[in-house]
């Protein structure tokens, strides 16, 4: 990778690099894309994505529709209220 690159996405990665380091960090780079395209070539036909590299079943919870069952808890930072509702002034004439 050439220093000229490795200025270019230092610029849009808004990283200040010193000049003495772009060499250093041109080689570091193409080491890292050379590892990604080696990657690119592993045989992943049949394999099943994961999420965790342990075999494990989320925990499930109903699905419910519940007012949260903190009503008055909500409520208190209501500026204005009347009786369970907001008080919200009228913006439509």
């Amino acid at each position: 990778m050439e220093t000229k690159t490795v200025k270019d996405i230092a610029f849009l990665a808004r990283m200040r690099v010193a000049d003495d380091q772009l060499e250093a960090l041109a080689g570091e780079l193409s080491g890292i894309i050379g590892w990604v395209e080696q990657l690119a070539e592993v045989d992943t036909e049949g394999v099943e994505p994961m999420t965790s590299v342990v075999e494990m079943t989320l925990p499930r919870r109903d699905d419910a529709v519940t007012d949260g069952r903190c009503r008055e808890a909500v409520l208190a930072n209501a500026p204005d209220r009347t009786e369970d509702f907001y008080t919200v002034p009228k913006v439509v004439e």
